[in-house]
């Protein structure tokens, strides 16, 4: 009797201090980040090459969606891109041609400008010496020097030169014109840079539209964000689906938690990166260990789909609840999100 009193003793005594030392919870359950895979495309499912269960590496695809008329879309696109191109090419090559042409145009009207400048400049000369020779002509005859066919023939010459600068400036004229003529061809050229910035805002365009459209062909191949196992399907091949449909569920079998829910009268107690046990009810013969990560900022109550009130007024205090996350630090086997367990946080 007294070695069953003293083990009473110790038990009793090793409970009342774990009692003190350590939060003791069974409602506690595994969780993992569930992913909802959708479609982002409609068409037809044509493979899934991942069934429930498999576990698959980030970026394996999943699933496959018909992708037949989004390739034809983009072939169409990259046609049209071309034949744009080919025209700006062709615009190009003419802006070249009227250029070089203009350009010799232009030298070539200059070029008879300034001869006609320099011949009437030349002619005028001449006229001025011939105006002072009549002058000197007019002066001799009335001092009876010269003879009156001096006089004449120096008149004729000035006639003549006045005659010829009168032609000169005429072709001038005319050569000034010519030249106008040649920068207008100039101004032409404008034009087509008008045209070929066009075409190039059109091929900007259709190079969006390319790049959407390609984001569509890519959009039908649905691939795995992170490494992960299929939790559940929800379509099988040959079904139809629409943008926004989800397709299947996946988590990460690397990235689980426990999370314990936690009395409000114990959360007080508690500090992040205390050490928890965990007892898991499928593998009772493991123990699994974790670290406190995470302490609720609300009570789950908060978050209940259906509100209390209390219209009555009959107020009953009930002990609210606090959501711990405990990170994994141990994990002798793989933990399923949903797996009831029972955790035993160490205070000290």
């Amino acid at each position: 009797m007294a070695a069953v009193v003293l083990i009473a003793l110790v038990y009793g005594s090793r409970e009342l201090y774990l009692r003190f030392t350590h939060i003791y919870e069974y409602d506690a359950r595994v969780t993992a980040d569930i992913v909802t895979v959708s479609s982002r495309a409609e068409g037809w499912v044509m493979e899934m090459p991942a069934h429930e269960g498999t576990r698959v590496t980030a970026g394996q695809v999943v699933t496959r969606i018909d992708d037949r008329v989004a390739k034809l879309r983009a072939d169409a696109l990259r046609a049209q891109i071309e034949g744009v191109r080919a025209e700006r090419t062709r615009l190009r090559a003419e802006r070249r041609l009227n250029l070089n042409q203009a350009d010799a145009l232009m030298r070539t009207r200059t070029s008879a400008v300034q001869v006609r400048e320099q011949a009437l400049a030349a002619t005028q000369s001449d006229l001025d010496l011939a105006k002072l020779e009549l002058e000197r002509n007019r002066s001799l005859f009335e001092r009876r020097v010269a003879n009156e066919r001096q006089l004449q023939m120096a008149q004729a010459a000035v006639v003549k030169l006045e005659s010829q600068i009168q032609q000169l400036r005429a072709e001038h004229e005319q050569a000034q014109g010519s030249l106008d003529e040649a920068r207008v061809e100039h101004d032409k050229l404008g034009v087509i840079d008008a045209q070929i910035a066009a075409l190039d805002h059109q091929v900007a365009n259709l190079a969006a539209q390319m790049h959407q459209q390609n984001v569509d062909i890519e959009d039908r191949t649905i691939r795995s964000p992170v490494p992960a196992v299929i939790d559940r399907t929800f379509v099988l091949p040959g079904e139809y689906v629409q943008a926004g449909q989800r397709i299947l569920l996946l988590h990460n079998p690397d990235e689980v938690w426990v999370e314990a829910n936690i009395k409000e009268t114990q959360v007080g107690r508690l500090k992040l990166g205390q050490k928890v046990y965990v007892s898991v009810d499928a593998y009772p013969d493991d123990r699994f260990i974790g670290r406190v990560s995470r302490i609720g900022s609300a009570t789950t109550a908060r978050f209940a789909l259906i509100p209390t009130p209390n219209p009555s007024g009959n107020f009953t205090k009930i002990t609210q609840r606090m959501p711990v996350k405990i990170d994994m630090v141990e994990m002798p086997k793989p933990l399923t999100p949903g797996m009831m367990v029972e955790v035993e946080i160490d205070l000290r």
